[in-house]
């Protein structure tokens, strides 16, 4: 099983805490997420207060190599990212995670915290 919080156990826990219909408790995360999609496509930055903040950046061009020809090199052109900033009730909470219990994720195998 996926330590992964999904989408589909969100509704549920939603259905579970207040009995509104499934369908509606569906209806309202999606459109919630598309609104936060549409304005972070729109360059605007997301800020729920006491979670923390969903912020566009721009990473710089860059010259980066592939792995499998290390030799060439590759243009990684500029581009926007999302960047999440923990609000300070989520820092606090964070700091009381037992470390021993949670893996490293592949994408941060070097420890760096980049993507």
């Amino acid at each position: 099983m996926s330590n992964n919080l999904t989408k589909r156990e969100i509704v549920l826990e939603i259905y579970k805490k207040t009995g509104f219909p499934q369908k509606q408790v569906v209806d309202t995360v999606q459109l919630t997420l598309d609104i936060i999609q549409k304005a972070l496509a729109q360059g605007r930055n997301v800020e729920l207060r006491n979670f923390g903040v969903l912020e566009v950046q721009v990473r710089k061009a860059r010259i980066g190599r592939n792995p499998n020809k290390p030799e060439a090199t590759v243009t990684i052109p500029r581009r926007a990212v999302v960047k999440f900033k923990s609000g300070k009730i989520l820092k606090q909470q964070l700091k009381k995670i037992d470390l021993a219990t949670l893996t490293p994720s592949s994408a941060d195998a070097d420890g760096d915290g980049e993507d």
